[in-house]
């Protein structure tokens, strides 16, 4: 898949040079210049309602707890389409008009959700149980060793964490 984005990566300045000339020699310079000018428009304005979108989203999935990730791919998904359109060309405008795609958009979220794990943290100053997992709230102090392993340093007070429910 990588080697695949940076072929079309590399590819991508000769494809549109021949776009240009094989589809501004038909069309016309001013269709070509017009047809660049909407393409940028479009794309600045995906990129606003889409990154506004996805942020809507991402906060609602987050307030209700649910997992964000399908909002973040396809806010990320929407933006890139966008960038692709303001790129000139025929060739990256096609790119961006088949990630627009909701059916494209969905097979990308498959298929990065196979290569992403997902976790969820909460904060809060109270505890949650949910499913096999319990969380408990606490404090903590970091303490680092020291050059000597001698004893401990009196002016610091080592804490240290015990269950309540550990039979030792």
């Amino acid at each position: 898949m990588i080697r695949l984005l940076v072929g079309i990566i590399v590819a991508l300045p000769f494809l549109e040079i021949a776009g240009f000339v094989v589809i501004g020699g038909r069309i016309g310079l001013g269709l070509t210049l017009l047809w660049l000018l909407a393409a940028g428009m479009l794309g600045m304005a995906l990129i606003r309602h889409g990154g506004l979108n996805a942020l809507t989203k991402l906060q609602s999935a987050l307030n209700e707890k649910r997992e964000p990730g399908h909002s973040l791919i396809d806010g990320a998904v929407m933006v890139t389409a966008g960038l692709l359109l303001i790129v000139p060309g025929f060739f990256s405008d096609l790119l961006a008009l088949i990630l627009v795609l909701p059916i494209t958009r969905n097979f990308l979220l498959r298929h990065a959700a196979t290569h992403f794990e997902t976790r969820i943290y909460r904060s809060g100053g109270r505890r949650q149980t949910g499913g096999s997992h319990t969380v408990i709230e606490g404090e903590f102090e970091i303490i680092e060793p020291e050059d000597t392993p001698s004893q401990p340093s009196q002016d610091k007070p080592v804490r240290r964490l015990e269950r309540p429910d550990d039979p030792s």
